[in-house]
């Protein structure tokens, strides 16, 4: 009897430390797998590093959450989160209303104005009447494609749309766009890079139209994952408000990235 009895409580014991392996599984944090500089690009040996992986192992930590980092294709990136391919989105995704039909996201970590890059050579501003008859490139499936789609298609000759931003970056140097769209710090990343710095300059900023861009980036979620996004709006409010956000951002930023 004794011996049923111990049976029973060692198959009880491993059944609670089966279920707590399950529980502490790791948090599969989608990043788009082309490097998008300062917020996460892979460095000579592969490991990923930027704003955004240090901003990751900020929040995780103050969760008390294991994350692993999962490159993913950009244009995958929302499909991977809702087949539960990947856990959660840090990818520098903007909060739209064209987003939340599909997916949820956390409270705002960050917001940062949209800029347009062109050649030295050249002078013209980021208006649809700087930008007329000019070749525009952005990146596909983002908040800037739609943007351009907006509020330039109308007045450039061609939209051309990239896989990546390098591409379109690689092409504005190249000469075969006229200028690009993109979130304005990873545009500066590309600005002060010899490349960059070579061929060119800033054309300012765009007019803002939250209904497309949005209202600053979050944590995209599954709609029914709301422990999860409540463990991560607390770790924001809490690195905000014990210094550590700040702590790591002014290695990457003189100014306050959170933004308004």
């Amino acid at each position: 009897m004794k011996s049923i009895l111990k049976t029973v409580a060692l198959a009880a014991l491993v059944g609670v430390a089966a279920v707590g392996a399950a529980s502490a599984e790791p948090i599969k944090v989608g990043v788009a797998a082309e490097p998008y500089p300062p917020f996460t690009s892979p460095d000579a040996s592969g490991k990923w590093v930027g704003w955004e992986v240090e901003f990751m192992n900020a929040v995780c930590a103050e969760a008390k959450l294991e994350c692993v980092i999962t490159p993913v294709a950009w244009d995958g990136i929302i499909p991977a989160l809702t087949t539960k391919k990947i856990d959660a989105i840090m990818s520098s995704m903007s909060i739209t209303d064209e987003r939340l039909k599909t997916i949820d996201f956390s409270d705002k970590y960050y917001n940062t104005p949209t800029g347009i890059i062109g050649p030295k050579s050249e002078k013209f501003t980021a208006t649809p009447e700087g930008l007329k008859g000019k070749i525009l490139g952005v990146q596909v499936s983002t908040i800037h494609a739609e943007y351009a789609q907006k509020h330039f298609k109308d007045v450039v000759s061609e939209i051309k749309e990239y896989q990546t931003q390098d591409e379109a970056n690689n092409d504005l140097a190249a000469g075969r766009v006229d200028a690009v769209q993109a979130d304005a710090i990873t545009l500066d990343s590309f600005l002060a890079s010899d490349q960059g710095k070579e061929c060119c300059e800033s054309k300012g900023n765009v007019v803002d139209d939250p209904a497309v861009l949005g209202a600053g980036v979050g944590i995209g979620l599954r709609k029914d994952e709301t422990e999860l996004k409540g463990k991560f709006n607390a770790a924001i409010k809490a690195i905000r408000a014990n210094g550590t956000y700040d702590k790591f951002s002014k290695a990457y930023f003189d100014f306050d990235v959170y933004g308004k």
